[in-house]
């Protein structure tokens, strides 16, 4: 029970990754606040959640808006009193080569993953300071490293989470906040099961393991992050992606 009396808001928690970090840590004992854009599903993994026997809600909640990013951090302090944690994991894609982006697509994209990320940690940070205490752990990727063909949005703003998260650990060092992020490689979710075997793979060619990660794997890493064994890191990225970059 590594984060037994934490509570923890994460973004995007209702499916997937971010379900599975939610989970994670409620196994461990904290406290868990399931924010999405999809109400319906927060809800359902926020019930999931409570019979763990721990503390649970959803809220609404699209990262890209202040107001609402305002109004759902509101919420949480009314609901839990502390927030001990902040887990960015909310994040879109829309693919396309550079000569054929969009303006919308990438405006939608920086605005989800990095915008989001920056109203998040603002609001997190005016609460934890105070407290002079807290953890940001924000998802970003391996391609924020490697780069990916089609993706010159979705790198961006996961290279984007870097920098603001190494420069939050150093604003904030003195007021007891620890800022880390998270860089999955290719995960095994439901955007790949659709993949044909050959895509796969090929995939799978790459990663000198050999296998696609898990959202467990990840989830595994974000508690270590927020627990006391890691009192002592800040403004660093722990890579979860079989070797695919070292």
């Amino acid at each position: 029970m590594r984060l037994e009396g934490k509570n923890a808001l994460i973004t995007g928690g209702a499916q997937g990754i971010g379900k599975s970090i939610a989970l994670a840590m409620a196994r461990e004992g904290a406290g868990i606040a399931v924010a999405d854009v999809n109400r319906e599903a927060g809800r359902a993994a926020s019930e999931e959640i409570s019979f763990l026997g721990v503390k649970s809600t959803a809220l609404k909640l699209d990262v890209s808006s202040q107001e609402e990013v305002a109004a759902a951090f509101k919420a949480f302090t009314r609901e839990f009193g502390t927030l001990d944690i902040l887990v960015n994991n909310a994040g879109i894609t829309r693919d396309g080569v550079l000569l054929r982006m969009k303006d919308e697509d990438w405006d939608a994209v920086l605005n989800i993953n990095l915008k989001g990320s920056f109203l998040c940690c603002r609001e997190a940070v005016k609460i934890m300071a105070k407290q002079r205490s807290g953890r940001i752990i924000s998802i970003s990727s391996v391609v924020a490293f490697m780069g990916n063909a089609g993706q010159a949005n979705y790198s961006a703003s996961k290279a984007g989470l870097i920098g603001l998260t190494k420069t939050i650990a150093r604003e904030y060092a003195g007021r007891g906040i620890r800022a880390n992020a998270v860089a999955p490689g290719y995960i095994q979710t439901a955007m790949t099961d659709v993949l044909t075997e050959e895509v796969k793979q090929h995939m799978k060619n790459t990663i000198p393991l050999g296998q696609f990660g898990t959202p467990e794997d990840v989830a595994g890493a974000v508690v270590f992050l927020s627990s006391k064994e890691a009192d002592y890191i800040t403004g660093q990225v722990i890579h979860v992606n079989g070797g695919m970059y070292m």
